[in-house]
């Protein structure tokens, strides 16, 4: 399932980040114009989740792994709420196998 920021927020008008859930993994996507920056993060290697989601605007995903904080900004409070649901079912799966 594919997630996009929305050009509005501030960091995302030319080139949005996008997250990727994957069946056992999650790809986050910073694209630059020169560079870009992409992470790969196992469900089960997420020891933690935050979610900044003010009034108004767009919210922001803070996902921790050991020794790791990756941030991405610009989804709406539903993308983010789905996100967070299905990460926290992927991450509970792990965990039981």
């Amino acid at each position: 399932m594919k997630f996009t920021a929305s050009r509005l927020s501030e960091g995302n008008m030319v080139f949005p980040a996008e997250i990727h859930l994957e069946e056992n993994s999650i790809e986050i996507k910073v694209p630059g114009l020169f560079s870009g920056d992409s992470k790969y993060l196992n469900y089960e290697d997420i020891t933690s989740i935050e979610v900044d989601s003010p009034m108004i605007g767009f919210a922001t995903l803070r996902l921790f792994t050991t020794g790791t904080k990756v941030e991405v900004h610009g989804f709406s409070k539903s993308d983010i709420k789905e996100i967070r649901k299905i990460i926290d079912e992927n991450r509970s799966k792990r965990r039981r196998v």
